[in-house]
């Protein structure tokens, strides 16, 4: 049953991520996600085979302290941003963004009922898999959040990293998982008692 409970939490909080970057997209001039029928809250349109299922199964069967993962990236065409240089930026800072106030609502939401409820465990699983979400799509791997906000940091000039982020990606990616991870789940450990303190 708490096995279940997460992964409700992980996929309800994955689409409300890929649906603020699709909706910060469309104030920034870019229609492409609306187009593409992203705007729904449909499970089977934003699911992505790694990133929501096998990534999360993974994590369940190895006891991984915390749930993560990711839904299928919404279409975005970057040529579409009125502000080209920093709207991929933007747009990648809306999902994890959008996690962190989750967390925030359901953390209040949490300190209104009684431990005993038998809701509290549920909100705490929403709050950790927020912050965990959150944390984890900030890191500059692609296809992670972070990599975007890295790579409008770095500007045109460093292409070679990028060009070397972006061409062993998925390895970077596997190798943070199993061992990165864990330098940074203290950050998210302390995030989530900070919260529900």
């Amino acid at each position: 049953m708490e096995t279940l409970i997460f992964i409700v939490v992980l996929l309800f909080s994955v689409i409300a991520h890929e649906l603020a970057h699709g909706y910060m997209a469309e104030k920034l001039g870019d229609p492409t996600a609306r187009l593409a029928g992203r705007f729904t809250i449909n499970p089977l349109a934003h699911l992505d085979m790694f990133g929501s299922v096998i990534l999360p199964f993974f994590l369940i069967i190895t006891h991984a302290p915390f749930l993560v993962g990711w839904a299928k990236p919404v279409p975005i065409n970057p040529q579409n941003f009125r502000n080209k240089k920093w709207g991929g930026a933007l747009v990648a800072l809306a999902g994890p963004a959008t996690n962190i106030a989750i967390a925030i609502v359901f953390s209040l939401l949490f300190h209104l009922v009684s431990t005993t409820s038998s809701v509290a465990p549920i909100f705490v699983a929403i709050v950790a898999t927020n912050i965990a979400l959150a944390v984890f799509n900030l890191i500059p791997i692609p296809p992670l959040d972070g990599h975007h906000i890295l790579f409008a940091l770095l500007g045109r000039h460093a292409w070679k990293v990028k060009y070397f982020l972006r061409k062993y990606s998925l390895i970077i990616l596997i190798i943070f998982i199993m061992y990165g991870w864990k330098l940074v789940s203290p950050l998210v450990i302390s995030l989530v008692n900070i919260l529900l303190s």
